[in-house]
């Protein structure tokens, strides 16, 4: 499958994530160089569920909303894995966003 050679540059990306910050979709699309494909971005994350190697929690929209938190078991799952990592999140947005942001 064509998809299965940038999804897993998109994993390699994720995988340098430090702990306590986050990117988003755009931004790993961009430094893949193919600005325009943040949504493929987001479908690798979905579709990373199970390799626990893939901080896709990480990964949130360009707001430091966390519109991929559906896609995690519970209904919290994503906001606790970035609360426990220090990451402040009111109503579903990442508070000082621009200070855990990070930038491959």
């Amino acid at each position: 499958m064509q998809n299965e050679g940038f999804f897993e540059r998109v994993y390699k990306v994720a995988r340098k994530i430090p702990y306590g910050r986050v990117t988003s979709y755009g931004t790993i699309a961009k430094y893949l160089g193919t600005p325009r494909s943040a949504r493929m971005v987001g479908w690798a994350m979905n579709n990373s569920k199970n390799d626990p190697t893939i901080p896709a929690h990480r990964v949130v929209n360009k707001n430091g909303l966390l519109t991929g938190k559906h896609h995690f078991e519970g209904s919290n799952l994503m906001q606790q894995l970035l609360e426990n990592e220090g990451v402040i999140i009111k109503n579903n947005q990442i508070q000082d966003f621009n200070r855990v942001f990070w930038e491959p």
